[in-house]
């Protein structure tokens, strides 16, 4: 798994690309606390000819997100390359933070 960031000059925005190795998922898409965990929000990431899945988000800049990768729409995946992770006990699991 992967997390790019590249900030912009002219906006205090930060376009954060994710890519995720999932050869055997249908679909791999973004919920966290910058769309509300709304599912039906959540970014959608389009799937590579190598089986990967990538999409970008444009998220403000000086915030932390929590965030989570959902495959196929059932299961939850963490990304291993989170800035940090933090207990959430609604899902009774960690989540990923992506710092900017």
């Amino acid at each position: 798994m992967a997390i790019k960031k590249q900030y912009l000059k002219s906006k205090p925005i930060c376009k954060v690309t994710f890519t995720v190795p999932a050869e055997e998922a249908k679909s791999v898409a973004v919920v966290g606390s910058f769309n509300e965990w709304n599912t039906k929000k959540a970014t959608k990431l389009k799937k590579l000819k190598s089986g990967a899945f990538k999409g970008t988000i444009d998220l403000e800049k000086d915030n932390s997100y929590e965030f989570r990768y959902l495959v196929d729409g059932t299961s939850y995946l963490n990304d291993d390359e989170a800035d940090e992770f933090v207990w959430n006990e609604y899902a009774g699991a960690e989540n990923g933070i992506i710092k900017l």
